[in-house]
């Protein structure tokens, strides 16, 4: 089945997917000897000004999901996880903005809306969590695309694991995103992980974006992206992900 692309719902679905988009996200806890290592306060950068919030309506609305800005021809794509703009219960999430670099209630690129979203059949049809990915595309704001305001990363596909990563997100309970070095490592054939601390509800989505810049992963996948403490999953960026980044830039 190919991948399809749809426009969100009505936004008055918003507020019933927000409440489930709210108990997605992995558990953390504090850092203790022998324990996975806790995510910092992520310092501002040009790079992580690529990563922002997914809000219902506003830059200030109720937060869903952390979405970031990957290359595409037409420089209007971000990349986040399924679960955070679809489900099959509620359907298409409305009213969603994406805000790039989102800081203590700081909007400094503006609110981007979102217009479409590309998921895979396999989970439009059934949550499967072996396609925990979505393609989301906004307008314009001001005449500029989102990439050509804040740049865009490639997307890395095939790459294994074992990788080395940097995970950027925004956990709901903060104005401002963390971050965290870590190494990825198998879950299964077609599902990986990461070990750190501090990923709470909102960090879904949460690109992780190798050493030359590719992201490689998102926060999702088993478990909606995890609910043990300090434990986060991604679908393997497979020819899965590429198939749909090919529907989506179509």
């Amino acid at each position: 089945m190919a991948p399809r692309q749809v426009r969100p719902a009505h936004p008055a679905r918003a507020a019933a997917l927000a409440v489930l988009l709210l108990a997605a996200g992995t558990a953390c806890s504090g850092q203790q000897d022998g324990a996975p290592p806790t995510a910092e306060v992520a310092r501002q950068s040009a790079d992580r000004d690529r990563i922002g919030t997914l809000s219902i309506h506003t830059a200030q609305g109720p937060r869903a999901c952390t979405a970031s800005v990957v290359q595409s021809p037409r420089h209007n794509l971000l990349v986040t996880a399924a679960h955070c703009v679809q489900s099959r219960r509620i359907g298409v999430l409305g009213g969603l903005v994406f805000t790039p670099g989102y800081r203590n209630g700081s909007a400094p690129y503006g609110t981007w809306p979102v217009r479409t979203v590309t998921v895979d059949p396999h989970w439009a049809a059934d949550d499967d969590p072996e396609y925990d990915v979505a393609f989301v595309t906004v307008g314009p704001v001001d005449g500029r695309q989102v990439e050509d305001a804040v740049g865009g990363n490639p997307l890395g596909t095939g790459r294994g694991f074992g990788l080395p990563v940097s995970v950027t997100g925004y956990p709901n309970a903060s104005d401002e995103p963390i971050t965290c070095a870590v190494r990825t490592r198998s879950h299964s054939a077609t599902q990986e992980r990461f070990d750190c601390g501090g990923y709470t509800d909102g960090t879904s989505g949460s690109p992780w974006v190798a050493e030359n810049g590719a992201v490689v992963g998102v926060i999702g996948g088993y478990e909606e992206g995890g609910s043990t403490s300090g434990t986060s999953y991604s679908v393997t960026f497979d020819q899965r992900v590429a198939d749909l980044y090919r529907e989506a830039t179509a």
